[in-house]
C-alpha cells in the first residue's frame, strides 16, 4: 500500500451498512427485544399498538394498521377497498414487482403507465391516457424516497365520472413530502414496507397500511388477523397478515432515529450532488420544487450503467441497479399473456440508472471516493 494510503481509503463501502445502524442503537433494540419477550407478548398487544401510533403521528394521518410484510400491506389495503376481478389500477413499470403483484392477487386488471423522467415517479399524463370506465384505482410508487405528484394524479381522478381511489406505495419514502403533505397522507391509504434495508427497517419482515378512514382501517385490521371481530367470531374470510411483536418493538426504537438519519442521508445526497451534480455525462436526482427527497437510494444515470458498476466493484465499492427489468417485460407477466404497449420513458430509464451507496454513517471521505471514481470512469479513466 503507498504510504499515502490508508486503510479507510482501500475498505470496501457497501451500498448499504446495516452493521453501522445497529451498532449505534444496539443497547436500545436489545431493551425492546427482552421487554418483549419477558412479557411473551408475542402477537399484537401494546408492542403493536403504540408502534401504530407513532407511525400514524410520523405520517400525519388518524390509523395505521401493522402488517406482516410491505407486499401484504398493499393487498390488504386493496382487498379492503374491495377491488377486484373486472376492475383496472394503474401503476408503474418502473418499481420492485411486489407493488403489482397485490394487484393480480386480487384478481384486478394492471394497467401500466410511464414515467416522469426526471422523477421516475408516475407521470399524470400517461395516467390520463389509461384511465377507462373499469379503472377503480391509481397506484402510484414513491420511488427512491421522492414522492409522485399526487396533487397532479389527484385531478385526474377527481376528472372521473366515478370514484378513482388513491392508493400510495411509499415503501421507500418514509418521512417524504410534497405540496407539504407527508408520504402515507396523501392518498386513500398509504403503503409502507419495513423490510431491513429501507430508510425506517426491522430485523425481518414488516409492513403498515396508514389511513383518515377509520372504516377502512377497521375492516384492514379484521382482514389481517383472520376476518375476526372477536377471538372465535369471523365476519369474513380473512389472512394471517399481523405485525409481529418483536418487529414492531424494534421499529418503535428505531422510529425516534428516523428524522435524524433522513437529514443525515440528505446531507450525503447534497454533497454527492455537490461533488457530480456539473458532470457531463451523468444525470444526479431531480427533487421536484414542493418536494422532500429522502433518499432511500441515491439513483443518477450514465451511458455505460454496466460498465461502471463493474469498475466500481474492482474498486471495493458497491453499486446496485433498481431495477433493470421494467414490470410490463417480465416473464412473469409475459407467461399470464399481460400486453402493454410501449413504455418509452421507463425503458430508457431501466437502462441508464445505478445506485450509488447512501446511508447515514457513510462519512464525507467515503462519498468522495465513490464520487471521484465515479467522475474518473465517465471522463474516461
Amino acid at each position: 500500500m503507498p504510504a499515502t494510503m490508508t486503510p479507510a481509503a482501500t475498505a470496501p463501502i457497501p451500498l448499504v451498512d446495516l452493521h453501522a445502524q445497529f451498532a449505534s442503537i444496539q443497547s436500545e433494540i436489545d431493551e425492546a427485544i427482552r421487554d418483549v419477550i419477558g412479557r411473551c407478548a408475542f402477537i399484537g398487544g401494546e408492542p403493536v399498538a403504540g408502534f401504530e401510533r407513532d407511525f400514524a403521528d410520523f405520517c400525519n394521518v388518524e390509523h395505521a394498521v401493522g402488517a406482516s410484510s410491505g407486499t401484504t400491506a398493499l393487498h390488504l389495503a386493496l382487498c379492503a377497498l374491495g377491488i377486484g376481478p373486472g376492475d383496472e389500477v394503474i401503476a408503474p413499470a418502473h418499481t420492485f414487482i411486489a407493488t403489482v403483484e397485490a394487484i393480480a392477487q386480487c384478481g384486478a386488471r394492471i394497467v401500466f403507465a410511464d414515467i416522469d423522467p426526471q422523477t421516475y415517479t408516475l407521470d399524470p399524463e400517461s395516467v390520463a391516457r389509461c384511465l377507462t370506465p373499469r379503472t377503480r384505482a391509481i397506484l402510484p410508487v414513491h420511488i427512491y424516497g421522492h414522492m409522485a405528484d399526487m396533487s397532479g394524479l389527484r385531478k385526474i381522478a377527481g376528472n372521473c365520472d366515478h370514484e378513482v381511489i388513491l392508493i400510495e406505495d411509499a415503501a421507500q419514502a418514509h418521512g417524504a413530502e410534497r405540496d407539504g403533505v407527508r408520504a402515507g397522507a396523501g392518498g386513500r391509504v398509504g403503503c409502507f414496507s419495513f423490510f431491513p434495508g429501507k430508510n425506517l427497517g426491522a430485523c425481518g419482515d414488516a409492513g403498515m397500511v396508514t389511513t383518515n378512514d377509520a372504516d377502512l382501517a377497521r375492516r384492514m385490521r379484521a382482514l389481517a388477523n383472520h376476518g375476526r371481530q372477536s377471538k372465535y367470531e369471523h365476519d369474513q374470510m380473512g389472512y394471517n397478515y399481523r405485525l409481529d411483536a418483536l418487529q414492531a418493538a424494534i421499529l418503535k426504537v428505531k422510529l425516534v432515529h428516523l428524522d435524524r438519519w433522513t437529514k443525515l442521508r440528505r446531507s450525503r445526497a447534497a454533497l454527492y450532488q455537490d461533488l457530480l451534480g456539473h458532470t457531463a455525462g451523468i444525470t444526479t436526482p431531480h427533487v421536484a420544487e414542493d418536494a422532500r427527497h429522502v433518499y432511500h437510494l441515491y439513483v443518477i444515470q450514465v451511458d455505460n450503467r454496466d460498465g461502471l458498476r463493474n469498475y466500481l466493484a474492482d474498486r471495493g465499492i458497491s453499486a446496485g441497479v433498481h431495477y433493470p427489468i421494467p414490470l410490463h417485460q417480465q416473464p412473469a407477466l409475459r407467461r399470464h399473456g399481460f400486453d402493454s404497449a410501449p413504455l418509452k420513458i421507463t425503458e430508457r430509464i431501466a437502462n441508464r440508472i445505478i445506485s450509488l451507496p447512501l446511508y447515514p454513517e457513510m462519512t464525507d471521505e467515503q462519498v468522495i471516493r465513490v464520487a471521484d471514481a465515479v467522475h474518473r470512469f465517465v471522463g474516461g479513466q
